[in-house]
């Protein structure tokens, strides 16, 4: 019957396996189709959503420009209210006129393109008086030479008599008067002194004094006085007087007080325009352009008026707190950020992030003085990620219920597959025990019937295995009864206080004395005095008479039993042990299991019904106790019982 069952089980085993595969598979394809056709969507949603922010930023920077175009066309900057013009760090209005520039906020300039660093014609008359009265060491000859001028009421040349005055006694070391003519040369502002206001110029004098003293703390605070003056745009200086200034003193400060100042980019702007009108017609029209700055991108605008030019010029800073802002709720419900470069491809506002490629306005077609560049921000990439995770977990999740689903099915089904051939051999098993016992009824009751006995004793013998066959089929029905009482729950106990010692001893010599012993000789140790328990004496024999009738038919080799009965703390162990066939590891558990025999019954052809142990550990239970076996293959086994015990 196995070898019928195995080739079966085996094709559904293929068969299930092939189906679960199958389902799998299909799963598998489906969610890979489903997250590429998510991620496409997504992709096309990310570029619409680019290409929509893009024209709409273009539109609102169109709009940006055009008012500062028609603030440009409209009235003047010289005539409208401080508080309506930008400030001076980010940008400015100026104007070019006949060989001039001037500038809104006043002092927005750090350098004016239109000035020089020629210095006067009546500085060099002081210079060989000087030198000439300095080389005969006369200083008081030179100082007196100088006097005169410094009272002079011609500012300038007052100014040139006390830079030279300060100079004359910085030579004598005369550091404390050198410092006082320096007082009195900024107090006369932005008098042109060698082409330096006469503030600046006394700045720089006083840090040669310091430095030539070695005061370093009088250096630093002087140096930073003279860089905040330079970069305030009070005093109008050139660009190589703002250069040499600036280098000078750079040199005394320290590095995180000198940086480069977002101002000093619009003076750039407005010289790179300054020169484009004065040396060709090209600055004299209209327009607007982005240029990149030693210091950094600014934004032009001019429009040309009756008196010369009028402009506009922006810093980096500019663009990022006045126009940039009202562009966020243009890009952030779509999820976006912007990116804006000039012709040369330097950046003026955004970074680049590099995932996404990016919808693309270029200056050319848009007029605009930048190329706007629109990426995606991240966001909606996120929100695809998150829902690509939900979607494999879930198909995870999916995947693990059908794998987990199939397993219990396979697993049922070789179950029920284990059953079906369990109860085969049960029936095989149980057709077998019953057709002997039968064979011999139907024989000897035929000689009997027939009156073909030879003598009485024979008769009496045949009489003598009648009885002992129809007992025998007795116990295998009422083992069966009992059996599917025990598997019903309907097993009727009657539960009584008895000695556990002489109900195994007398059970032992019960069997010992029917033809089941087989000749084997039963040892039985338990000692004199009553252990006690509650038990139901027939079902509790019944568990006795399984045992000793397995260690007699797995040891025919050896013809003794081992019985003991000893008290384990408050439990009563009874011990069955024979020197058989032994069992081995893998089946001690599964024998107590219904309609499971050994493998040492199947391969010596030892006839039985494979549910005796299983009935046995249910009574076992059902007293409260437990059927433990230790076996070794070849060296035999020993069933142990344990019973819960009365009194101490």
């Amino acid at each position: 019957m196995m070898g019928k069952w195995l080739p079966i089980r085996r094709r559904l085993g293929l068969v299930f396996l092939a189906v679960m595969l199958m389902l799998a598979a299909t799963l598998g394809w489906l969610g890979w189709r489903l997250l590429s056709q998510d991620q496409q969507l997504s992709a096309q949603r990310l570029a619409e959503q680019r290409e929509t922010a893009a024209d709409l930023v273009v539109a609102a920077l169109e709009r940006r420009l055009s008012a500062v175009e028609h603030d440009l066309d409209g009235a003047p900057p010289s005539a409208r209210p401080r508080n309506n013009l930008p400030s001076p760090e980010e940008a400015l209005f100026f104007e070019f006129q006949s060989g001039s520039v001037r500038a809104w906020p006043d002092g927005g300039l750090l350098y004016r393109p239109d000035l020089t660093m020629e210095p006067d014609d009546f500085s060099g008359r002081f210079a060989a008086a000087e030198d000439a009265e300095f080389k005969k060491l006369d200083y008081p000859a030179a100082i007196a030479a100088l006097r005169a001028s410094i009272d002079s009421r011609d500012q300038k040349v007052a100014a040139a008599a006390l830079v030279r005055t300060a100079r004359t006694y910085l030579k004598a070391g005369r550091f404390d008067e050198s410092l006082q003519a320096y007082a009195r040369l900024s107090d006369l502002g932005a008098v042109p002194v060698g082409g330096v206001p006469a503030a600046l110029a006394a700045g720089a004098g006083r840090l040669a004094v310091f430095e030539r003293r070695n005061d370093r703390a009088s250096l630093l605070v002087t140096a930073r006085a003279l860089w905040r003056d330079l970069h305030s745009g009070r005093w109008p200086v050139s660009f190589a007087t703002y250069q040499y200034l600036s280098d000078e003193t750079a040199r005394w400060l320290p590095a995180d007080e000198r940086a480069t100042p977002p101002r000093l980019a619009l003076a750039e702007g407005v010289a790179w325009l300054w020169e484009r009108w004065t040396s060709s017609d090209e600055g004299r029209s209209a327009g607007r352009t982005s240029v990149a700055m030693p210091s950094g991108p600014v934004l032009l605008i001019w429009r040309t008026s009756n008196a010369g030019l009028l402009g506009f010029v922006a810093g980096r800073n500019y663009i990022a707190n006045r126009w940039l802002p009202d562009m966020k709720p243009l890009l952030d419900p779509r999820r976006a950020q912007l990116v804006m470069t000039t012709d040369e491809g330097h950046q003026v506002a955004g970074s680049v992030p590099g995932s996404t490629r990016p919808a693309i306005r270029l200056a050319s077609t848009t007029q605009l003085p930048w190329t706007v560049q629109v990426y995606s921000a991240g966001g909606e990439e996120r929100a695809w990620s998150g829902r690509r995770r939900l979607l494999v977990a879930s198909m995870g999740v999916v995947l693990a219920l059908i794998l987990t689903g199939g397993w219990f099915v396979g697993h049922a089904v070789a179950r029920e597959l284990a059953v079906a051939d369990l109860q085969s051999d049960f029936v095989s098993a149980v057709s077998h025990e019953f057709r002997t016992p039968l064979t011999t009824l139907c024989q000897l009751s035929e000689l009997l019937m027939r009156d073909r006995v030879a003598s009485d004793a024979d008769r009496r013998q045949y009489y003598e295995l009648l009885h002992n066959e129809s007992h025998r089929l007795r116990r295998l029905v009422e083992a069966l009864l009992d059996f599917g009482r025990l598997e019903a729950g309907r097993m009727p106990f009657r539960f009584e206080e008895l000695d556990a010692a002489a109900l195994l001893r007398q059970s032992a010599t019960d069997f010992a004395q029917g033809q089941q012993c087989r000749g084997h000789r039963f040892q039985v140790e338990t000692p004199e005095e009553a252990h006690l328990v509650r038990a139901d004496r027939e079902t509790l024999r019944s568990v006795f008479w399984n045992l000793f009738e397995n260690a007699v038919k797995y040891s025919p080799d050896c013809d003794t039993v081992w019985v003991e009965l000893a008290k384990r703390g408050r439990r009563v162990e009874i011990a069955v042990r024979d020197r058989g066939a032994g069992i081995p590891p893998a089946e001690q558990r599964r024998i107590f299991e219904k309609f499971v025999r050994g493998s040492a019954a199947r391969d010596s052809d030892v006839r039985g019904t494979g549910i005796g142990l299983a009935m046995a550990r249910q009574i076992a239970r059902a007293h409260g106790g437990e059927i433990t076996v230790e076996s070794e293959p070849g060296k035999g086994s020993t069933f142990r019982l344990l019973l819960p015990g009365l009194g101490t």
